[in-house]
């Protein structure tokens, strides 16, 4: 899954710069890094602990009054609350954060993300479903909404899901965690041919993903018996 493909801050620049930029900082707080190939959680809470570390450089930084925060490093604040009740496993509170930030920065593609993220982590598929798709409001090509947004429709619109992810992919041709999660629903609307093809896809991009495809599926038939000769 998607679930933890993106990293939302460039958290060791963050740090290098904390004393010497403020508001430069609090504008890169707000931004996203590279964003990795495989999806939704894995490195949340390595993300999450290394932003805690960063905002303490800035605590002890000291020196001169800071300026009065805007609207949207007010929201950068509450995001990285956010984060780190998230990498806690305190989804309420990370809830809680994500929506702040949105009240005070509705224009902030990635709080509508965390959102419905941690709603989705929640059983709350409704609610993420209409925050997945306020971030894509905000940007129509932010890949992670649009790949758990197929996640979530593909159960009750599959031919919307299918849509979501060759959006996915086109916008990321190597991602091969969507071109199996595509094989597989095209496969399960009787598409088999295409959907084999996206299966194989994904197994060359990703050759680990071979292990999620069941044994079989795939199997190369054997080649036709050579006729014996006259």
């Amino acid at each position: 899954m998607w679930r933890g493909r993106d990293k939302h801050l460039k958290v060791v620049e963050i740090a290098a710069h904390a004393c010497k930029a403020l508001p430069r900082l609090m504008d890169a707080m707000t931004r996203p890094g590279s964003v990795s190939q495989l999806r939704r959680h894995r490195r949340r809470h390595a993300v999450a602990a290394a932003l805690v570390a960063g905002m303490g450089i800035l605590a002890a930084c000291g020196g001169t009054s800071a300026a009065p925060q805007s609207d949207a490093q007010i929201a950068a604040n509450d995001l990285n609350a956010g984060l780190a009740a998230q990498a806690a496993s305190n989804l309420t509170e990370a809830a809680s954060d994500y929506k702040s930030a949105i009240a005070d920065d509705p224009q902030n593609k990635y709080a509508y993300y965390d959102l419905g993220l941690v709603e989705e982590l929640m059983g709350q598929s409704a609610a993420s479903e209409v925050n997945y798709r306020a971030a894509l409001q905000l940007d129509p090509t932010f890949v992670p909404a649009l790949f758990n947004l197929a996640i979530l429709r593909t159960a009750p619109s599959p031919f919307e899901a299918e849509e979501l992810y060759r959006q996915v992919i086109g916008l990321e041709p190597k991602d091969a965690t969507a071109y199996l999660n595509l094989g597989f629903l095209l496969r399960s609307q009787g598409d088999v041919t295409e959907g084999d093809t996206d299966l194989q896809t994904a197994v060359l991009l990703e050759p680990s993903l071979a292990d999620r495809i069941p044994p079989g599926t795939l199997a190369t038939p054997k080649p036709a018996a050579s006729s014996p000769r006259p």
